[in-house]
């Protein structure tokens, strides 16, 4: 009965991303559309002088003279084919630069996170356990400060920092793991800090207030009164009843990872797909801004399916209908 409820749960839930897509498709192609200036007007540039036959010509090349509907459906249906479509800039297909791309931008996301759990759960698992302590409240307030400060002035100051104090800067040209595993190390340490002390701070706050909300239980209480250690009682009992809502904000900060990426590939020279999104959007390259920003949506809500299927595993009380 279980496992059966539990495939009718998936099913339901992947059926349910196919109208979420739907929307996402429709979110950007208009508002991709509303950024000023098309990827014509970048070609020719401000100041030149073209005539408007030659702009139409232009414009009718991209398809830019059609209606938006038409627009939309000949992308639409592109997809539903497996088509993302092509670069204008360059012509290549869009799938192929987003795979092209995507080792980058899933190597930081995984570093960033490995930080963010080797940062963030400990601190959570400490801060709870000798809460209203000294390190209680220098934990909080530092997960508050690394919460308020964006992305791109952290990263600025990181590499103002260890230039000034440590006289190194990160390497600007990328080395692929697979031919330099210390080269690609010293370029993905700075980032990979940037992007997960955020996560951290979301993952350390979560940890705490979820731990401590179990520590109250009365199960707890009955262990300590049969006098088992309190290491055990946190490692064995709470913890893992706390993993719940700690996995829900790590499912979730997969989608900050993604977005996160395009800022700090850009201050890091990573190329990345969020490098390669940014660039597109300078470009007014619509086929690959809307292919890429698909692609990344399209992840996150695949790592918050997984998440949600994790939850039978951490928690046996959780049955799906």
């Amino acid at each position: 009965m279980y496992h059966r409820g539990m495939r009718a749960y998936v099913l339901k839930r992947v059926l349910s991303l196919v109208p979420t897509l739907i929307g996402v498709t429709i979110l950007v192609f208009l508002m991709v559309r509303l950024i000023p200036g098309t990827v014509v007007d970048q070609m020719i540039g401000a100041e030149a002088r073209v005539d408007e036959s030659t702009r139409a010509s232009m414009r009718a090349f991209f398809g830019l003279d059609q209606p938006l509907h038409v627009q939309y459906w000949s992308w639409l249906s592109g997809l539903l084919r497996g088509d993302l479509g092509q670069s204008w800039r360059s012509g290549l297909p869009v799938s192929k630069m987003i795979f092209d791309r995507l080792a980058v931008t899933a190597e930081l996301g995984l570093a960033a996170l490995a930080v963010s759990l080797l940062v963030g759960i400990p601190l959570g698992v400490l801060s709870a356990v000798r809460e209203n302590t000294r390190l209680d409240h220098v934990a909080r307030i530092v997960s508050l400060f690394s919460l308020s400060i964006p992305i791109f002035w952290q990263a600025a100051m990181l590499i103002l920092a260890s230039s000034l104090w440590f006289n190194w800067v990160p390497p600007v040209e990328y080395a692929p793991p697979t031919r330099d595993p210390l080269g690609n190390l010293k370029q993905m340490v700075l980032p990979a800090i940037v992007l997960g002390t955020v996560v951290a701070a979301q993952v350390m706050r979560m940890t705490r207030s979820s731990l401590l909300e179990v520590l109250r239980h009365d199960y707890v209480r009955t262990a300590r009164a049969k006098g088992l250690a309190e290491r055990l009682i946190v490692s064995r009992h709470a913890f893992k009843n706390a993993l719940v809502p700690i996995i829900t904000v790590i499912g979730v900060q997969v989608g900050y990872l993604l977005g996160g990426a395009v800022v700090t590939e850009e201050v890091f020279t990573l190329p990345g797909v969020g490098r390669l999104v940014l660039n597109a959007v300078y470009e007014r390259d619509y086929p690959l801004v809307q292919g890429t920003i698909l692609f990344i949506a399209a992840l996150f809500m695949l790592s918050n399916l997984v998440v949600d299927l994790l939850y039978a595993y951490l928690d046996p009380r959780i049955r799906y209908e």
